[in-house]
């Protein structure tokens, strides 16, 4: 027996995504399929913040509604997963000698990090810990990712939570079965044949070389927390399990398992 987990990299939608049953099925299957985590650590597109960064370990403090123009019941939406200061301790702890890290005790989950959460393990009973993107440079945060991997053998389920694509400014059609544009389309298949082939070259520098950019990422935080997934995986190199593909309103929710 071993409490070593995998590490993932989850798309994980808007809100709205709790609405979608296909989606839902996919995250709900997908976390009965995990063993269970002792804790969650999870960086999400939707915090940046340099140097690494630790969100609140308190669980009395409220979610981080990151987003507007939903109905009111999204706002009112709650995830009270156990605060996890151990691991907080532990990562700080990790990071290099002279490194900084801080501590931010009023900011809680955002919506990339309890959203699919909420769906995964609905009865929050996880401790989970979120963590900053520190920075948008692939190379430094699979190098992030490789000082982070002990963790794993701890029992702790390593998430970079984003999206595969996330052109929104481009779409024009929000309904949730949109036929995908050309642009998400293309570079969704494009990170196919990369998860496929075990191409990290090619997804470190996906900016340069992938079809369908910058339309499919006219900024990079959602494609970022990938690589903090990769770099706590076993082998950057590898052929990851993709569990879970196809689109939402015309975005990319492919989503990957790694060992």
């Amino acid at each position: 027996m071993t409490d070593r987990m995998p590490t993932i990299f989850l798309s994980h939608g808007a809100p709205p995504l709790v609405d979608d049953q296909l989606w839902v099925e996919q995250l709900t299957q997908w976390g009965q399929d995990l063993p269970t985590p002792k804790a969650i650590l999870i960086v999400s597109a939707h915090w940046e913040a340099a140097p690494v960064t630790i969100g609140a370990t308190d669980p009395r403090v409220p979610l981080t509604y990151d987003f507007g123009g939903f109905p009111e019941r999204f706002y009112r939406a709650r995830y009270d997963a156990p605060g996890a200061a151990d691991l907080a301790q532990r990562v700080a702890a990790m990071m290099p000698d002279g490194q900084q890290v801080r501590q931010d005790p009023s900011r809680r989950l955002d919506h990339g990090a309890y959203v699919p959460l909420s769906v995964m393990w609905p009865n929050a009973e996880v401790p989970v810990l979120q963590m900053s993107l520190p920075t948008m440079d692939p190379a430094a945060l699979l190098r992030l990712g490789e000082r982070l991997r002990p963790l794993r053998d701890e029992g702790v389920l390593i998430i970079g939570s984003g999206f595969t694509t996330h052109g929104l400014p481009f779409l024009t059609d929000m309904t949730p079965e949109a036929a995908a544009p050309t642009w998400s389309a293309e570079f969704d298949d494009w990170a196919r044949e990369r998860f496929d082939t075990g191409d990290i070259e090619g997804l470190l520098n996906f900016r340069q070389v992938a079809p369908g950019m910058p339309y499919a990422h006219p900024t990079v935080e959602h494609f970022a927390p990938l690589f903090v997934a990769l770099g706590a995986s076993d082998d950057a190199e590898q052929k990851p399990q993709q569990v879970i593909d196809g689109f939402w309103i015309g975005l990319a929710k492919r989503s990957v398992q790694l060992v």
